[in-house]
């Protein structure tokens, strides 16, 4: 097909909704691809952001903390533990559950993820110059927080 014939209505073209769609679904692709190269996807960075920024947590906290379903972080916690990324033990107030906490090899791995997803980042953000990126990152922060969301 010619590109006369993929050229959206201009109607949708001019849709907020629509357009902030359509630029997630590009940023997930190369955030994905970035993670998927390192062997990891975004649920095993989050859950070794939130332990490293906020420290050691039960599995219900860390999943309310971003927004992983419980089964989900079960596999996850798994994953990594394996990996030797995290620890888990059990809490001392209530042998039930299970504490996680961040190893010296997960946040030398989160220091490596880092790096592949600030590069990920300037892939998505090319087109825009340093002050229209903060601007962008501002508006959407903004947006999210107004409709109840997490940053």
């Amino acid at each position: 097909m010619d590109t006369e014939h993929r050229t959206p209505p201009q109607r949708l073209r001019t849709l907020p909704s629509r357009l902030t769609n359509q630029a997630a679904l590009a940023a997930n692709r190369i955030v994905d691809r970035a993670l998927a190269g390192a062997g990891v996807r975004r649920y095993h960075y989050a859950l070794l952001a939130a332990l490293e920024e906020y420290g050691p947590a039960s599995q219900a906290a860390l999943g309310l903390r971003t927004g992983i379903d419980r089964s989900d972080m079960v596999a996850t916690v798994n994953d990594l533990a394996e990996r030797h990324l995290l620890d888990r033990a059990p809490d001392p107030r209530d042998r039930r559950r299970n504490v996680i906490s961040i190893t010296a090899a997960g946040r030398d791995r989160l220091a490596h993820l880092d790096r592949l997803l600030a590069a990920a980042q300037d892939e998505f953000l090319a087109p825009l110059p340093a002050a229209d990126r903060r601007a962008l990152t501002g508006l959407l922060a903004r947006l999210v927080e107004h409709h109840g969301g997490a940053h």
